[in-house]
């Protein structure tokens, strides 16, 4: 009678049956671990900033801010001066997602933040928005104001020439009208919002104020002293220059 012992595998015939599942384990976990690494991981469908866009009713990919977002630490809660609006409310067109204010009145005179900017001192206003008035409107519009600088002199032609700040309708415009044409812009004008600051826009928009002013002064209106400075700063014409050096005796 025989008896059946169990047969010993050699130890190179164990590690081999050992590591055959190890194997194929790893092998399929490597086959997934290819197929889930390939271009979409790093090149995947999105729409980049400023490009177009066919899922949006506008085209566009970036989306316009959420109403009344506020970005840290610029909350604008005087709309007067940060506007030149007063009494509306912002309103989004739900289609195009474009913005406005509706039911809203222009500014018709300088907010006091925007004087409080310059120390409460007019004075001091005036000569800052003359000054950013000579650097960014006066090319265009003249140190007078009226629509005759050296761009316009130098051929600028255009369906609309620039603006003549002394006449009936925009001596007539409240002063908040210069500061939202100097924001948003006006016709083929560009917006200086990133180029002057808020303070400066309102300093300006005092300013052409003083400029139509004093294309449009009434004698009547200025105190003695004033009229005599004008008279005092009249400088002779060329004409009547030589019209008196002909008149005096030799």
């Amino acid at each position: 009678m025989s008896i059946n012992t169990p047969t010993k595998l050699s130890p190179k015939r164990s590690r081999a049956k050992l590591t055959r599942p190890f194997v194929l384990a790893l092998a399929g976990f490597a086959g997934l671990a290819l197929a889930g690494c390939h271009t979409d991981m790093w090149v995947q469908p999105k729409g980049k900033p400023l490009a177009e866009s066919d899922v949006f009713p506008d085209d566009q990919t970036s989306r316009p801010l959420v109403p009344h977002t506020v970005a840290r630490g610029f909350l604008k809660i005087d709309e007067e001066y940060n506007t030149g609006w007063t009494g509306g409310r912002l309103m989004t067109d739900p289609g195009t997602g474009k913005q406005e204010i509706v039911n809203a009145k222009i500014v018709d005179k300088i907010p006091t933040a925007a004087l409080k900017a310059f120390d409460n001192d007019p004075k001091k206003m005036l000569e800052r928005g003359r000054e950013r008035f000579d650097i960014y409107c006066s090319p265009c519009h003249s140190r007078l104001g009226d629509g005759n600088g050296m761009i316009a002199q130098r051929g600028f032609s255009q369906r609309r020439p620039p603006g003549n700040y002394h006449t009936d309708r925009l001596r007539k415009m409240p002063v908040g009208h210069f500061y939202q044409v100097i924001t948003e812009g006006y016709g083929v004008m560009y917006s200086y919002a990133s180029r002057v600051e808020t303070p400066d826009r309102w300093a300006i928009a005092a300013y052409i104020r003083v400029l139509q002013k004093s294309q449009n002064a009434i004698p009547t209106e200025l105190r003695p002293e004033e009229v005599t400075d004008a008279s005092n700063n009249v400088k002779p014409s060329a004409s009547t220059t030589s019209a008196g050096s002909e008149m005096k005796p030799k």
